[in-house]
């Protein structure tokens, strides 16, 4: 009877060792990542890359792990996207941290830099450099309820549409013109008016007069929303945006509650996505600027002049940002000196780039 009695205390405790070790996996077996987006799923490269890792989340989690996707407006607007996230409204969201910039001066230098790294160079000082923690601490020390993980990288922009020639400083002045990010700050110092619309609001603004000028994207996508139909000067490069991150967000109770392996997943989905979105963008741009050239597109690239004007309020602008907000500061002054580092690189490792036209 004691026998038996050991036997059947025994075999309890092990079931109960059991479900203590199995308890929190079985529980963070299946996630629903609900995810309210900042851009519609039809533009290519901008849009798009949130539905590519959405499949591959599925696939390489043996369908544990959904993202269930929200259009722009449909659950929550693309303004709100952060607070939702934050407060758990939503335990998701995709957009690009240069929308915060109000909140979170040092945002925009996790969205788009002007005169800032290209992909590569971006990349190396997020994954290896100081950038990802920067990233997590603003958002932590901004008090927000929140895990970020960059998720796609999109090469440069175009600099903006024109309805006529740009040769100088004073061509711009009185302009009023879409613009995004850090970059709406060096154009205001050059007397453009800039205001900050949504790409589907942009062509009826330019087509009513309310605006003169806009910069969205890359050429696939300003081409899908129309621009060239009633600007047809192009300008290149875009030294605003030479390089332009997309962050999911994710509510961070909702990501304690993940698994390890849950994580990883999602994390190297993101990271997957970085290189699946980059190499995407450069693939679609130059059959689009060849067919707009056809029909009448004049592209051109800022003189040298046009480009030193530029850089030199873009100085004034950093420095200005700097001093305003102390984590800005830190930001910046991180990212430069990682780049001077990487400037021995780039400069010996690379062939000159030489324009064919």
């Amino acid at each position: 009877m004691k026998k038996l009695a050991k036997t059947v205390l025994s075999t309890a405790i092990i079931s109960a060792a059991a479900l203590s070790v199995t308890a929190p996996a079985n529980a963070a077996d299946k996630i629903l990542l609900k995810t309210p987006v900042a851009f519609g799923t039809n533009l290519p490269a901008l849009g798009s890359p949130i539905l590519w890792v959405a499949e591959q989340l599925k696939v390489m989690s043996d369908g544990n792990i959904k993202m269930k996707i929200y259009e722009p407006g449909k659950l929550v607007s693309p303004p709100e996207i952060l607070d939702a996230v934050s407060s758990g409204k939503v335990n998701s969201g995709y957009a690009t941290a240069g929308y915060w910039q109000g909140k979170l001066p040092a945002a925009a230098l996790f969205s788009a830099v002007p005169f800032g790294p290209e992909a590569g160079e971006y990349m190396a000082w997020l994954y290896y450099g100081n950038g990802l923690k920067l990233y997590q601490e603003m958002y932590d020390n901004g008090g927000y309820n929140v895990k970020v993980i960059p998720c796609t990288i999109n090469s440069p922009e175009t600099s903006g549409w024109f309805s006529k020639p740009i040769e100088k400083p004073e061509d711009l002045k009185g302009l009023n013109m879409r613009f995004f990010g850090l970059g709406a700050s060096v154009m205001e110092k050059l007397g453009v008016g800039t205001v900050q619309l949504p790409g589907g609001e942009i062509f009826g603004a330019l087509e009513k007069g309310a605006i003169d000028a806009s910069e969205f994207s890359q050429p696939v996508v300003d081409q899908r929303l129309g621009f060239h139909k009633i600007v047809k000067y192009n300008y290149f490069p875009g030294w605003h945006q030479q390089a332009t991150i997309f962050e999911l967000l994710v509510n961070k109770d909702a990501w304690n509650k993940m698994s390890k392996g849950q994580q990883a997943i999602v994390e190297n989905t993101c990271k997957a996505s970085m290189t699946n979105s980059l190499a995407e963008g450069e693939a679609m741009q130059f059959p689009v600027m060849a067919k707009a050239q056809q029909n009448g597109v004049e592209i051109r690239y800022w003189n040298q002049t046009m480009l030193d004007t530029f850089q030199a309020k873009w100085d004034e602008v950093v420095a200005e940002k700097s001093a305003a907000d102390p984590f800005f500061k830190k930001v910046w002054d991180d990212m430069s000196t990682f780049r001077e580092g990487y400037d021995l690189w780039e400069a010996n490792a690379f062939l000159p780039r030489t324009r064919k036209n």
